[in-house]
């Protein structure tokens, strides 16, 4: 028979399953997060030998690239004509050989994967892609157009919009310039393209004209022979193209001369030196042969009222000064 201080408290099965079934959900939760952890890291070691391969796939088509390009240059670059077309295969050719490299080095590197995959995904997003890189797809046709067309090289002077300088490269996406003043501007290639567009040296010579004008007493025969014979001083004045002087004015107070010239080099500098060099012999030709190059002169008609009244005011005023 028990004794009455006997303890008598009753336990309940399912708490004695609860506490237990507790540490084993978490033991295996935690089992599955190492097991899958060492999944992933077994998985990228076994890959680790087809990433290094990838790499060195990606070299050997870079190395290739670079070989292409030189061949290009030995058989196409040699010549002086031409050389844009030499940049396009040189670039196209050279990105195109990269791209292939990648692609290689993708199916290599990653399991499953083929270009018709890639071209397919593409084609999915090719609506906003299309409208995504619009700009930059006009701009790489119209380098590519520029560079077969030619309509300028490498060390052109060229005017485009409010830009005026020297094309210092002409890549597919863009043309750097350097202007005068020693600012570098990079012009999309569409605008170029799309746009007029002056080259200052395209030809080997190039015209430049000045004006002058001379007092309506002097003689406009004398006047032109003395500025062609500064002309003739002028060494940077081409001999090749004979220059001009034409009278194509009377102006309120002068004759207005034009005098047009060529120079040899079409250059910005030389344009400068030339137009610098020519007006110092011409004043100082015209100073020797005695003929004038007035300033503005104004007539005052004494006779009309509107000007009396104002004479007699500024004389009152003088009057009253003293």
């Amino acid at each position: 028979m028990p004794s009455p201080e006997a303890d008598t408290t009753t336990v309940n099965p399912s708490t004695i399953n609860s506490a237990n079934s507790a540490p084993t959900t978490d033991v295996l939760t935690y089992q599955s997060i190492i097991d899958s952890a060492n999944g992933i890291f077994i998985g990228f070691v076994e890959r680790i030998p087809y990433f290094v391969a990838s790499i060195v796939v990606i070299l050997i088509f870079w190395f290739l690239s670079i070989v292409f390009k030189k061949v290009v240059y030995k058989f196409l670059g040699s010549r002086n004509r031409h050389q844009n077309l030499v940049k396009v295969f040189q670039r196209v050719g050279g990105a195109l050989i990269i791209f292939i490299g990648f692609m290689i080095a993708m199916v290599v590197a990653v399991p499953g994967f083929t270009p018709a995959k890639l071209i397919g995904a593409l084609g999915i997003g090719s609506v906003a892609i299309g409208f995504a890189f619009k700009d930059i797809f006009q701009n790489l046709l119209s380098g590519i157009l520029l560079l077969l067309s030619e309509p300028f090289r490498i060390g052109d002077q060229i005017v485009s919009g409010e830009y005026e300088g020297t094309v210092e490269d002409i890549k597919i996406r863009a043309t750097t310039i350097k202007t005068y003043d020693g600012r570098q501007v990079v012009i999309p290639n569409s605008d170029l393209y799309t746009s007029a567009l002056t080259v200052n040296t395209a030809y080997k010579q190039r015209r430049l004209q000045l004006a002058v004008g001379i007092g309506y007493a002097d003689d406009i025969a004398e006047a032109k022979s003395e500025i062609m014979q500064a002309l003739d001083r002028a060494d940077s004045v081409s001999k090749q193209a004979s220059p001009t002087v034409i009278a194509v004015n009377l102006g309120d107070s002068t004759i207005d001369l034009v005098v047009r010239w060529f120079i040899d080099d079409g250059t910005q500098a030389n344009k400068v030196s030339s137009i610098d060099q020519v007006l110092i012999e011409i004043k100082t030709a015209l100073d020797k042969a005695g003929i004038d190059m007035p300033f503005p002169v104004r007539t005052i008609d004494l006779s009309d009222p509107s000007v009396k009244a104002i004479v007699n005011k500024l004389n009152e005023q003088e009057s009253v000064t003293q």
